[in-house]
């Protein structure tokens, strides 16, 4: 398998500073959009760095009228001792991001569920796409989910990204973004509708891109202490790499 890192996967969102130590990526679109709107170290800081990075990050977020402090680390590298400890008297929370990649052949065979219809979204179909998003985004704020509107719908008109529906009985239960470079497609934001979990719809989804990708790598992350992680080891993904983050929504 190439050397896959998290440089490849998909970030939305500018450099808007750098320097040697880090860049703080930036969206004006969607500055509520943690994943967007964040400082990424290129070295793991020292005790000293980390605080001039968190003054430089505060100030640049207070002038976009930001609310939050998010820090991604190198990945591969443990917190320093010191750092973490400040982390967590200062009420950050502090996680770690795991990256996976599988090649479509190693994908389980399963036999197909007669009643689950995948689909690429189309003009007919987005509607659709655009109300189950919102119905889940709207875990974030109303405000979070009406502007992942605009940026849905972008990406709709995006050629680099397919977004797929999965139907049951002609209704829309989950869906899932496919995020296609030279040599890997990323499999983003899956989700399936809580009433019509465990029904095997996000394997469904998943053989669908195995199927219509099979020459690529496929890649995803997943949050390392959630459950979904342990769905994709059993589905033979394997685990390349893990990054630690921090945040803090004051």
């Amino acid at each position: 398998m190439e050397n896959i890192t998290f440089k490849n996967i998909n970030v939305i969102g500018n450099v808007a500073i750098e320097n040697d130590l880090y860049a703080i990526l930036h969206y004006p679109e969607m500055l509520n959009r943690y994943d967007s709107n964040f400082m990424q170290f290129k070295k793991s800081p020292s005790f000293a760095e980390f605080r001039e990075a968190e003054i430089a990050l505060k100030e640049f977020h207070v002038k976009n009228g930001q609310n939050h402090l998010k820090f991604c680390f190198v990945e591969n590298e443990k917190l320093a001792t010191e750092v973490e400890e400040y982390l967590k008297e200062n009420k950050y929370d502090i996680g770690f991001l795991e990256l996976y990649a599988i090649k479509p052949e190693c994908f389980p065979i399963t036999a197909s569920t007669g009643s689950i219809e995948i689909k690429v979204v189309t003009e007919d179909t987005l509607e659709d796409y655009l109300s189950l998003n919102f119905e889940h985004d709207l875990e974030y704020g109303e405000s979070f989910a009406k502007k992942k509107i605009d940026l849905n719908k972008n990406h709709f008109r995006d050629a680099g990204i397919v977004q797929l529906l999965a139907f049951k009985q002609g209704s829309a239960v989950g869906y899932v973004d496919v995020i296609l470079a030279d040599k890997t497609v990323e499999i983003d934001g899956l989700q399936v509708k809580k009433e019509f979990q465990r029904e095997g719809i996000g394997t469904e989804l998943q053989k669908f891109v195995m199927e219509t990708f099979p020459e690529h790598t496929v890649i995803l992350v997943a949050d390392g202490e959630d459950t979904p992680r342990e769905m994709y080891q059993k589905q033979n993904y394997q685990m390349l790499g893990f990054r630690y983050e921090a945040l803090k929504v004051e």
